[in-house]
């Protein structure tokens, strides 16, 4: 993964990232399991930027052997605190610490952007076995529900980065970018909600790589103004989040079958 001060910033909060970030529905491994060539509890895996486990602990309870895969010392402190019997080893995307031909599925949860797709790309095919399944997603912004994209708004000028638009890339755009063109690639959209206290959602925002790296007396006067503007939406202090998965899964080609 790029060894950015946004991508390392996780280590400062990697506590309040495993008890406030959104996990992911069910509905998105069903998807995956669609590209599977054998059960789940056949399935070794490889979960890459695995932070605190939040992807790693679905697959395990899908039936998968699972290995993490996580840079960051603190967040994979986190993840063997809340996953002692899971193990975890230190790398990155670019250089994976893992056998080649050796997974059927590698999976990048909310990490595939802190790649280099020339290195990460290449990584992958090597370790996956042929046919193997490489997957990749992000919990993505709901534009269409109006609190969250006035939100998202916000949050961008207080980042100082432009907000991102609300039409999404189209599946050879978003392959592109993703940097797998060339690749036989399926794209999902799924979407999901969550409700969780007002506290936990304002945990989750100032858990995020950009506002991580400003000044944390900054962050705490918007989070201030936030929790306001949210009370008098939510006056119960109970918040429906919403999310929409975008889901984009390659398969290994047949390179390294056995004559």
């Amino acid at each position: 993964m790029a060894v950015s001060s946004r991508a390392h910033a996780f280590n400062s909060a990697a506590a309040q990232y495993e008890a406030s970030r959104p996990s992911y529905p069910p509905a998105l491994f069903d998807a995956v399991e669609e590209f599977l060539q054998c059960p789940w509890a056949e399935v070794r895996a490889a979960d890459v930027g695995a932070g605190t486990g939040i992807a790693t602990a679905l697959l395990r309870e899908r039936g998968a052997e699972v290995i993490g895969v996580e840079p960051g010392e603190a967040m994979a402190a986190e993840f063997r605190r809340v996953l002692p019997d899971v193990p975890i080893v230190r790398g990155d995307g670019d250089r994976l610490p893992l056998a080649g031909s050796s997974h059927d599925l590698i999976t990048y949860a909310q990490s595939w952007q802190w790649t280099d797709t020339s290195r990460s790309v290449p990584e992958a095919l090597r370790v996956l076995r042929p046919s193997g399944v490489l997957a990749i997603w992000w919990n993505t912004t709901a534009f269409d529900v109006p609190w969250i994209h006035a939100q998202h708004q916000r949050i961008a000028q207080h980042c100082g980065v432009p907000p991102r638009s609300a039409a999404r890339p189209d599946d050879h755009e978003a392959v592109r970018l993703a940097g797998l063109t060339g690749l036989q690639v399926t794209r999902r959209h799924i979407r999901w909600q969550r409700t969780v206290s007002l506290d936990t959602h304002l945990a989750n925002i100032s858990s995020r790589s950009a506002f991580l790296i400003l000044d944390q007396n900054a962050n705490r006067a918007f989070l201030t103004e936030e929790r306001e503007r949210l009370r008098a939406a939510f006056p119960e202090e109970v918040v429906e989040e919403t999310y929409v998965v975008d889901l984009l899964i390659a398969r290994s080609p047949m390179t390294r079958a056995v004559p």
